[in-house]
């Protein structure tokens, strides 16, 4: 049998995606599975045993617009898949793999594609599945026949190859971290939106904190468009950071995170990698819901400030972003001297890891 899976466009989305495909892998051993990814997503994926190829979609390159997009289904259609189980919600998903000439297209009903669909899957009400888009993807493989119940999901982990991690090594000694030092990741950026974001001001004042109390080496993450707000992050320091921002590929993410003794972003792609590959996390969240998008990870500690208007889910906050700027410096400083002050990894009162029958 050969499965082809569309995976998602977004790379915290790509994470919550791991339980759905490992259970794939799973139920299928002897299965063909190949994974359809945009280039930022595909590297996430390698090496990771779930698949056995990476099938790159080169939106930007030779499968960009309408005739590459045919291309590309006439590269798939060769393929003679037998299935496609599509994560990704948009239409496109579905044309592709109606045009690759799959004979089973299973994925939610959705962005008015069914008719392109062979199960075409009722998207779940609320509270007929748990709240995280984690249970998202697997009550899609639930409601097509694939597994007749949800696991419980304690937590999502990518693997770090051992080369991986000494070329991380290298990679952040050659930029000047120090070898042995006590390191920081900060993604202050969120590619949904800057309502996502805290302000650049109080990452400033919190990495100066830091590297002040804990003599750290604080370490800037984030895509390439987020390079303006690092660079003002930086500027508003009065101590030195390493700036890694639109400087790494996704590729390079996990075992560069997987180096730091501590995580700390708005609601992000980063956040979820860093959970994944064991760092521990301090997530802040103001528009979105933790309940929804939070790292599945015990080591999780949420800084949230309960607005009456959040979760909004807007990418641009029109009032006054109170839900960010009511969230002081000090108490995210707290949250990571309680980690890094008792050299152990915290973990957050809340595991929220639910079974669903």
């Amino acid at each position: 049998m050969k499965i082809l899976i569309r995976a998602t466009n977004w790379v915290g989305d790509a994470v919550m995606c791991i339980p759905a495909l490992r259970m794939i892998r799973d139920l299928r051993p002897k299965a063909e599975i190949a994974i359809l990814a945009r280039p930022w997503v595909a590297d996430l994926y390698r090496g990771q045993g779930y698949a056995d190829r990476i099938v790159v979609y080169d939106n930007r390159g030779k499968h960009r617009g309408f005739w590459g997009r045919e291309r590309l289904a006439a590269e798939l259609r060769r393929e003679k898949f037998d299935a496609a189980l599509l994560f990704q919600n948009a239409f496109e998903a579905a044309w592709l793999a109606w045009r690759a000439r799959v004979p089973e297209r299973i994925g939610y009903a959705r962005d008015g594609r069914s008719w392109f669909l062979t199960r075409s899957i009722p998207i779940p009400a609320k509270g007929e599945a748990p709240g995280h888009e984690a249970y998202y993807y697997l009550e899609l493989l639930r409601r097509a026949g694939w597994i007749e119940r949800l696991p419980r999901i304690e937590e999502i982990s990518i693997a770090v190859p051992e080369e991986d991690r000494q070329r991380a090594r290298e990679r952040l000694a050659a930029g000047g971290v120090r070898k042995e030092s006590l390191r920081v990741a900060f993604a202050p950026g969120a590619a949904y939106g800057s309502a996502k974001c805290w302000e650049p001001e109080r990452y400033a004042a919190l990495a100066d904190q830091l590297i002040a109390a804990f003599d750290a080496d604080v370490i800037f993450f984030g895509a390439p468009q987020e390079r303006e707000m690092a660079a003002r992050i930086a500027h508003a320091m009065r101590r030195r950071a390493f700036n890694l921002v639109g400087a790494t590929n996704i590729g390079e993410l996990p075992a560069l995170l997987s180096s730091c003794r501590l995580f700390i972003g708005n609601d992000s792609g980063a956040m979820h990698v860093a959970g994944a590959v064991g760092v521990p996390v301090i997530g802040i969240f103001g528009p979105t819901d933790p309940e929804g998008t939070r790292p599945m990870t015990p080591q999780f500690t949420l800084i949230r400030e309960p607005v009456e208007c959040s979760p909004c889910f807007l990418r641009k906050c029109p009032i006054d972003h109170r839900c960010m700027t009511r969230i002081s410096v000090e108490r995210v400083f707290e949250a990571a001297r309680i980690s890094l002050a008792s050299g152990t990894r915290v973990k957050n009162s809340r595991l929220w890891s639910e079974g669903f029958a």
